[in-house]
């Protein structure tokens, strides 16, 4: 998959996110840094059954564009949750967590993409 088709997929798994009201749904584009992901699609909820919502919502838009979650952690306790779709990585954070774990600064080099940004 070209690097183009998974900025698009990036996009496309955020904006589900945001369909479901996330918060500051942002997307580090990480392929020149790590071969671990081209993209890491990063959000916050607000509660639990809003994180299971999201997450829901997120890997329904990427099973309808034919690409599959292979593995999901947290989503027991619903603060932190990781979805691994391969080149796409989506962490979905309750607003504590992610200010803890701060992976916007921790990955500080990656270009930021963030869907009003990519509206304009």
């Amino acid at each position: 998959m070209t690097h183009m088709m998974l900025s698009e997929l990036a996009m496309q798994a955020a904006q589900a996110a945001s369909d479901k009201k996330a918060k500051d749904v942002l997307i580090l584009d990480i392929h020149e840094l790590t071969p671990m992901a081209d993209y890491f699609v990063i959000c916050s909820a607000n509660s639990g059954t809003q994180i299971q919502a999201v997450s829901k919502a997120i890997k329904d838009k990427m099973g309808e564009n034919g690409v599959y979650c292979k593995g999901m952690e947290g989503l027991e306790d619903a603060r932190w949750v990781l979805m691994d779709f391969g080149d796409i990585v989506v962490h979905i954070f309750r607003p504590e967590d992610r200010e803890f774990y701060h992976l916007e600064r921790l990955w500080g080099d990656a270009p930021v993409l963030s869907l009003e940004t990519e509206a304009e």
